[in-house]
């Protein structure tokens, strides 16, 4: 039996990420520096020895782009990917292209500030992060961990929401934990299974 390898990353910086806008499902690419973000990540998941059998990503271009940049790196571009709304980014509705600045003089610091980081109060016409983990867990126990579990190594590139409820689960944090949990652009966190799912390993490579 090969190792149980899960490979989580959040995409590189994109265009609304530098111009402080919040983006949820709309699909900016990312900036000079989110290339240079996920290329380093591959780079770094290369100096670990590590290669994949699958992949994951969102459907919107800032995860895909990652992930291309990554494999590209690696050697392995064709890698087996599958393509998933259920990993997007949460959804911000009213909130998506504004500016974090101006949607606090527009509704108030401590609304904007409960928006977006209570874990189940959503904008108007968005997503809580309730909802967000509603939609993504299902997805990585039906389709991800399966593959862990059979030992193929599996990367998943998406989007610090949708990633948040992924670590929710590997790193049983509670709803205020995972709050609290920040993920840096374009950094893999590597985590082995034991064969119950639970987490053997994880190593961050922030440095």
């Amino acid at each position: 039996m090969s190792e149980r390898l899960l490979v989580l990353v959040r995409h590189g910086q994109s265009e609304w990420n530098l111009k402080n806008l919040f983006t949820g499902w709309k699909d900016p690419d990312l900036t000079e520096q989110g290339v240079a973000e996920a290329k380093e990540a591959g780079r770094k998941l290369k100096a670990n020895g590590l290669t994949f059998d699958v992949a994951f990503t969102s459907v919107l271009t800032r995860a895909q782009h990652t992930l291309d940049l990554i494999l590209a790196e690696l050697g392995q571009t064709g890698l087996p990917t599958a393509r998933n709304l259920a990993l997007n980014e949460r959804d911000y509705g009213d909130l998506s292209g504004l500016n974090k600045d101006d949607a606090r003089k527009k509704w108030g610091e401590e609304q904007v500030h409960v928006w977006r980081r209570s874990y189940d109060v959503a904008p108007p016409g968005g997503e809580s992060l309730k909802d967000t983990l509603a939609r993504a867990l299902p997805y990585y126990v039906q389709e991800i961990l399966p593959c862990v579990l059979r030992g193929q190594r599996t990367l998943v590139a998406a989007h610090g929401n949708s990633l948040r409820a992924l670590i929710m689960v590997l790193e049983k944090l509670s709803p205020e934990g995972i709050l609290k949990r920040e993920l840096a652009t374009g950094v893999p966190i590597i985590y082995r299974l034991n064969a119950d799912s639970t987490v053997a390993s994880k190593l961050d490579l922030a440095t």
